[in-house]
């Protein structure tokens, strides 16, 4: 298994981190993708993949770190990406549920991200909280014009908690939709509903650690080793045994971000 979403360079790990990675390998999770939220966590994301063989990560500006974005901090951005464990753009999108930064801000970060995702032929990694038509429509402007290989793979739409619209329009723009620990909670059914209707070769696992712990853990600090629930969870909405959804999701991992085999 692969957890495409985890901040493990958060201070929320500081404690312990040498062992989340050991206990992810206990339960199967081989592989880890560390998103960046700023020019320094996407810095400290990079050290930490080379330290741990199993971690590799993204480099990005977040829509809640982007109030003083100027567009200097896209060269940095690229320089960063030249890291042989970066994977993917990230995390990057918008957010107009914290007041954090201005939508302008947002905007002019995520589109210039977008570019540079385009530019480096690297796959994106989105935020979304309720800015969904805004997302959506951006996506999929940019999504007609990347190069054929991008084009066929060309980001996550991560912890996706929006519409079944808004999913099916992601879908058809190429992308992938990341399910995180609220498919376990009691009342995400409209969310489970999307999971149940999504194609088999576009769902990715994450735990988005150390947030959004999955049932039974709710409540406690998230971890990679907490994957299998999710797992677990989309295995039963499509009614296939544990092990052949761990290998779907595994196989659309390393698909979407180039990963060698774990």
């Amino acid at each position: 298994m692969i957890d495409t979403h985890c901040h493990l360079n958060f201070e929320a790990y500081d404690a312990d981190r040498e062992q989340v990675v050991e206990r992810a390998e206990q339960a199967g999770v081989l592989q880890i993708i560390n998103p960046g939220i700023d020019l320094e966590s996407s810095r400290t994301g990079i050290e930490l993949a080379r330290q741990f063989q199993s971690v590799f990560t993204a480099v990005g500006i977040h829509p809640n770190s982007s109030a003083s974005f100027s567009g200097d901090e896209v060269g940095a951005l690229e320089q960063l990406a030249a890291s042989d464990k970066v994977v993917a753009i990230g995390e990057i999108g918008l957010d107009y549920y914290w007041d954090k930064s201005p939508k302008s801000k947002q905007l002019s970060a995520f589109e210039a991200q977008l570019s540079l995702a385009a530019e480096l032929n690297l796959p994106v990694i989105i935020h979304n909280r309720e800015a969904s038509e805004d997302v959506i429509r951006i996506l999929e402007q940019w999504s007609t014009g990347l190069p054929p290989t991008l084009a066929e793979h060309p980001g996550v739409l991560h912890s996706f908690s929006a519409s079944p619209d808004i999913a099916e329009r992601a879908l058809a723009a190429g992308f992938y939709l990341g399910f995180t620990g609220p498919i376990t909670f009691e009342k995400a059914d409209e969310l489970r509903a999307v999971a149940r209707q999504a194609p088999l070769e576009r769902i990715l696992v994450e735990t988005d650690g150390p947030f959004l712990t999955p049932v039974p853990h709710r409540g406690k600090r998230n971890e990679p080793a907490y994957i299998p629930y999710i797992v677990d969870r989309l295995a039963a909405l499509k009614q296939l045994p544990t092990e052949e959804m761990s290998r779907i999701t595994t196989e659309n991992a390393v698909r979407l971000f180039r990963l060698p085999p774990p």
